[in-house]
């Protein structure tokens, strides 16, 4: 390592003498004194003639280590000037570089000796240090592609400047804690050098700084602090707090850590990783991409025009969306009509719910639209309550895996030819059909059954729709439990008393808690090429158990204890299944009768049971109740060795046990958790509970679950970039506080219902709002790598003018710096 001269603390008055001395030409200045202010503001640049190679630096790779401060000298210099040298002497050949450390800021007047730095490090403490020509030249040499990285109190730093904090990115709120706190970091991207090796949730002391404004969305954030894991103070910045950040800046990179405020950090392996990881883009050593999460590199767009006048041309009531192989687009109606068509609610009348599940194509290459086809279903019986509105009608559909050559296209739906209006019972059922692909026209004659089975429509609602495929050709359906929770306050839909005809309709033991029953479930089956189905190895059960007498399994369970799964998604590059399902209607937590109302998401990677009505969340108990009376209450739940005792059961009495989920969320918040007894009873007192997802709250509430996007180098030119790899995308219909999140798990413990280990807002690249995708109904990725995403409109049980198919495009470009500026070629992979 090499250390100029000025390698102690230079004062403002050893600075105002350099000045004197001429250090700094009159020129730039106007004849001014050196600490003449103000800075150029945030739409000017000082002119400066400083000199410098493009790009600073070569295969020969230089660091300086500028540690100048306006007061008394930081005391992690010499450990962080260490720790840095310490770096570029070992690792890799390829990623070692010389180490220069100095508290001069004229080195940034001259050209010739800041020419041959690949990157500066920012080693500073708080104030002023470099007057505005030294500013200007640090600016000439970030826009002659030069690397800055920025540690800790580096965000202090030329307080006065606009460039220069679009350099570091944000600045420390006044009042952030200066006590060492240990607390958890989550590491968002998994590929960025800098954090690539480090622990997914890394746990280590430093002092945390809090931001005056929050820089996500306009950086790169590659490492978030979880503020529940230490006491961040009164200006915390809540669940999304970076502390680790990148971005391509006027020419350069320009990386920040708020890590490293500590003399112990720079002994860190962990932190001496991340450093040198950083240290490796900004030198131009490797690439990276300090692009992925600025939101202003997404471009959403509307493709789908509103509909003419009493037609549903363009859309139906949206329900459900596909992408086929070649780019087209199948979304379906589910069946409410244009407000101009009447709805019949009378059981009398023949036509009572009649409506038209619209399957449409929109072709990316054409930009036109296609109605494919229109099966008659019992989905059109408007608003009202839950005795009165429906929620069946075509609710699911999916392109076989060899669409491209059979065109068969599988929907699920609720036929209106099958319905009962005396018992109001009604089937649900899986078809395929053949579709043109000439014509995207599709062959209703060609019905194939592949599985039908009742369902109660005296009450809606919650029918479930989802369908997804794995890559074994195993075809998933999200079959849901109508049943309705206002009878039992809006906790566990557990009364067995309301019925019509003798059907329960407010009992979810007789449904999703019911091993011989396909609703609240989600079944998987393997279609066959003759219409027909086989049954996988490994679903919950055979069919033919002998347990309690037999004959009270059905086969084609996959998971049962499930309310409203109207989006599954299934990983094929792992073969997991994705879930989201509603829960019932309860706003608070009740120490009587258990949980608010909890929205569930859940990685599946195994048949299971997910708990509905007996247990929700991570296994938080809902408290019998039974005749004679139904007001009142029995015990609670078991969540690991559930009964269901209900008289409407006809299943097993003793169920498989309950599986813990991934994610939660009700009005109170997410991942709500609370103190248990000694019977393992939560308190369920608001005053006790603890949010282990601060990311995400509910209210109105609806999961749409979402896809695991999954990288192809060779998509298209609108791709969504390889960080967003893996990572999980769940959301909500609404888009106030609720989830609209891509996040990322553990691999060790996501199947067992291990929490997120991170999560990030999509809210600015999928727009919510009333012009953009408010009401999100579905969300897929097409092979071209973009976004698709229905709007379901502003109305309910029909189409309105926001009813649209949305398309979600990245525009930031490749990786930086370009293969052609690395420092050494032979580091390109």
């Amino acid at each position: 390592m090499q250390r100029t001269p000025h390698h102690r603390s230079r004062s403002r008055r050893g600075l105002a003498a350099a000045v004197a001395a001429g250090a700094l030409t009159a020129s730039l200045l106007g004849g001014n004194a050196a600490s003449a202010r103000p800075y150029p503001g945030p739409h000017e640049s000082m002119a400066t003639t400083l000199s410098l190679p493009t790009p600073p630096g070569g295969a020969n790779v230089k660091v300086l280590v500028f540690h100048a401060s306006a007061s008394d000298e930081s005391p992690t210099v010499d450990a962080g000037i260490s720790a840095i040298e310490k770096i570029g002497l070992t690792g890799p050949e390829a990623g070692r570089f010389k180490t220069v450390a100095s508290d001069d800021p004229a080195v940034f007047t001259n050209g010739k000796q800041l020419g041959k730095y690949n990157a500066v490090v920012f080693l500073t403490g708080g104030g002023d240090v470099l007057d505005p020509e030294q500013e200007a030249g640090l600016e000439a040499y970030m826009e002659a592609g030069g690397g800055f990285l920025g540690i800790h109190d580096a965000a202090r730093t030329e307080p006065y400047s606009d460039w220069f904090t679009g350099l570091v990115g944000a600045r420390p709120a006044a009042d952030s804690p200066t006590a060492v706190q240990r607390a958890t970091v989550e590491i968002g991207d998994r590929q960025h050098p800098a954090t690539k090796s480090l622990p997914l949730e890394w746990k280590r002391p430093d002092k945390w700084l809090n931001w005056k404004e929050n820089p996500s969305g306009d950086v790169h954030t590659v490492a978030r602090v979880r503020e529940i894991t230490y006491k961040p103070g009164a200006s915390a910045n809540g669940w999304d707090h970076p502390v680790s950040w990148c971005r391509d800046y006027d020419g350069g990179r320009s990386f920040y850590t708020a890590m490293g405020g500590t003399v112990d950090s720079f002994a860190e392996a962990d932190f001496r990783d991340h450093l040198r990881g950083a240290l490796d883009w900004t030198t131009r050593i490797s690439q990276a991409d300090c692009k992925a999460t600025i939101t202003s590199n997404y471009k959403a767009e509307r493709v789908t025009q509103p509909n003419q006048p009493g037609k549903n041309d363009q859309i139906g009531e949206p329900h459900g969306l596909v992408t086929a192989p070649d780019g087209r687009v199948l979304y379906i109606g589910r069946g409410g009509a244009d407000s101009s068509v009447p709805v019949v609610t009378d059981w009398k009348d023949p036509n009572v719910g009649k409506g038209l599940g619209q399957i449409h194509v929109y072709d990316p290459k054409t930009k036109k639209v296609t109605l494919a086809g229109e099966l008659t279903v019992f989905g059109n019986k408007g608003g009202g309550d839950e005795l009165v509105k429906v929620e069946e009608g075509l609710l699911g559909i999916e392109l076989d895996p060899d669409f491209e050559k059979n065109g068969w296209v599988y929907l699920h739906y609720t036929p209106h030819d099958k319905i009962d209006r005396d018992k109001q019972m009604a089937v649900r059922q899986v078809s395929r059909f053949t579709m043109d692909l000439a014509t995207n026209k599709l062959d209703l004659s060609s019905e194939k059954v592949l599985l039908h089975w009742p369902v109660q429509i005296h009450s809606c609602c919650h029918a479930g729709g989802g369908l997804a495929w794995d890559s074994k050709g195993n075809l998933y359906i999200a079959a849901g439990d109508n049943n309705s929770s206002q009878f039992s306050d809006g906790y566990s839909g557990n009364n067995p008393e309301p019925n019509y005809k003798g059907v329960s309709f407010a009992d979810a033991r007789r449904t999703a808690g019911n091993t011989n029953n396909l609703n609240g479930k989600i079944l998987r089956i393997h279609p066959e090429d003759d219409g027909t189905y086989t049954l996988p190895e490994g679903n919950l059960f055979t069919g033919k158990e002998t347990d309690e007498g037999g004959g009270k399994t059905r086969g084609e369970i996959y998971v049962m204890g499930v309310r409203n799964p109207a989006r599954i998604s299934v990983d094929k590059s792992t073969d997991t299944l994705y879930a989201g399902w509603v829960g019932p209607d309860a706003g608070e937590p009740s120490t009587t009768w258990g949980p608010a109302k909890y929205d569930t998401f859940a990685a599946i990677t195994q048949a299971s049971n997910r708990g509905w009505p007996y247990c929700m969340g991570n296994k938080q108990p809902y408290r019998d109740r039974n005749l004679p009376d139904p007001s009142k209450p029995l015990g609670w739940y078991d969540c690991d060795h559930p009964k269901n005792e209900s008289p409407n059961n006809d299943g097993l009495v003793n169920l498989p046990p309950v599986s813990a989920n991934n994610i939660w969320y009700s009005p109170q918040g997410g991942g709500v958790d609370y103190p248990r007894d000694e019977n393992g009873i939560p308190s369920y007192k608001v005053e006790d509970q603890k949010e282990l997802l601060p990311w995400l709250k509910g209210g109105g509430q609806a999961t749409m679950n979402g896809p695991v996007y999954r990288y192809d180098e060779k998509a298209g030119a609108d791709k969504w970039p390889s960080y967003w790899d893996g990572k999980w995308f769940v959301g909500d219909f609404y888009d106030d506080t609720q989830p609209r999140h891509a996040v990322l798990t553990d691999p060790k413990t996501v199947g067992k219902g291990g929490l997120p280990t991170h999560a990030e807002s999509l809210k600015e690249i999928i727009p919510v709002g009333a012009d953009g995708i408010r009401n999100l109904m579905d969300w897929k990725f097409a092979p071209d790598g973009s976004l698709y995403v229905l709007d379901y409109g502003r109305g309910f049980f029909t189409s309105d003018s926001k009813s649209a198919l949305w398309r979600v495009t990245y525009k930031g470009g490749a990786a930086t710096p370009a293969v052609k500026d690395l420092a050494r070629k032979a580091a390109v992979k």
